[in-house]
């Protein structure tokens, strides 16, 4: 019987050796994130209202920074990324606290904790905490077009917690199918899982499409369940120095006396780059949210507001970006706090921002 046992173990275990994955590579990194905001309402708690991004007021601080792992192979991938700055503090403020291990204070220090796997040459399954499917702005600045995050990105999930499953269709087309714990939440809200998908297409070297919605219950389960179903398009063109990005979001949740709530927003960015190290971003954009499903004003019209901005990013050497900014929005309510305990209808800031990549 000994005998048996060890020639099937000389015949499996170099069958096991052949079968791992020889080729994996690690690469270490990092980025900070450092930046001056002026509010020119000036908020006596120094906190700015509405915003993730750049959350505090005549303050030097730091945005976002954070230190990454990332494993990548032809059969495995993972990345663990750990991170501290206001945009964090603001961004995960709401992760629940349902029973006495969840809650934002260690959850908002993982950017991404995930593990994945291929299962086939065209399907990848990847699980754990990671960035959001919804939207064409990243979380982490130096990846967008702006240096603050439009509104509809910073009322979009920035990150998830769940499974997702990646198909490469063709060279042109690419799916995603997420299961997750909810909208941008790492603990639970309740008993309920939703479901989220993101379609891609190049239709062209100059053109990219996208699609992206989100379906689920984010009521505790003391509540009545309310079915929330968000759709997002979104297209960028580029050509030459010119580049533009669209996105258009609309959102509908079941009210507790019966039809339906609904939001709506949009955003246009366009940019130039002027040089080789010199580039010019500008923005329009609304959002309308009169129930306060997404964003609560207590006020009579809810979160109704338009907004612009102007930027200027020069990169003086490579891994380095500094951006300067300029943003104003327009409420139908007065909802910004001002130095004096009031409200204002109008809000402006301008902020300047020192980024590296390491």
């Amino acid at each position: 019987m000994r005998r048996i046992c060890m020639a099937a173990l000389s015949v499996l275990v170099p069958a096991l050796a052949a079968a791992q994955d020889t080729s994996r590579a690690v690469t270490a990194g990092g980025f900070v994130d450092a930046y001056y905001a002026w509010d020119f309402e000036r908020p006596a708690s120094f906190d700015r209202s509405f915003t993730t991004q750049p959350a505090r007021h005549n303050e030097f601080n730091v945005n976002l920074a954070f230190v990454e792992l990332k494993l990548s192979s032809p059969r495995t991938r993972g990345r663990v990324a750990l991170q501290a700055g206001t945009s964090v503090q603001s961004n995960y403020a709401a992760e629940p606290r349902i029973g006495a291990v969840s809650g934002p204070d260690l959850a908002r220090h993982i950017q991404e904790a995930t593990a994945g796997v291929r299962l086939a040459p065209r399907l990848w399954i990847d699980a754990g905490i990671y960035l959001s499917h919804i939207g064409q702005e990243s979380w982490i600045s130096r990846d967008n077009p702006t240096y603050t995050r439009s509104l509809i990105a910073d009322y979009t999930p920035y990150y998830e917690t769940g499974v997702r499953a990646t198909w490469t269709a063709s060279a042109k087309v690419t799916a995603q199918l997420h299961v997750l714990n909810g909208w941008q939440n790492i603990s639970e809200t309740n008993a309920d899982k939703a479901l989220g998908m993101r379609l891609d297409y190049a239709a062209s070297p100059r053109l990219a499409l996208g699609y992206t919605n989100f379906i689920g219950n984010e009521m505790p389960d003391s509540l009545p369940s309310r079915m929330r179903v968000f759709n997002e398009g979104f297209a960028a063109w580029s050509r030459g120095p010119l580049a533009a990005w669209l996105t258009l979001d609309h959102g509908m949740q079941a009210r507790s006396g019966g039809g339906h709530s609904t939001w709506y927003g949009g955003a246009l960015i366009s940019r130039v780059k002027v040089t080789s190290t010199t580039a010019v971003a500008a923005r329009i954009e609304r959002y309308v949210d009169p129930d306060g499903v997404i964003v609560a004003t207590g006020t009579a019209h809810g979160f109704r507001v338009s907004g612009a901005s102007l930027g200027l990013d020069v990169t003086p050497v490579p891994g380095t970006v500094w951006r300067v900014e300029a943003r104003g929005f327009q409420s139908r309510d007065a909802i910004y706090p001002r130095h004096d305990g009031g409200l204002a209808a109008r809000d402006a800031v301008l902020v300047s921002s020192l980024a590296l990549t390491f």
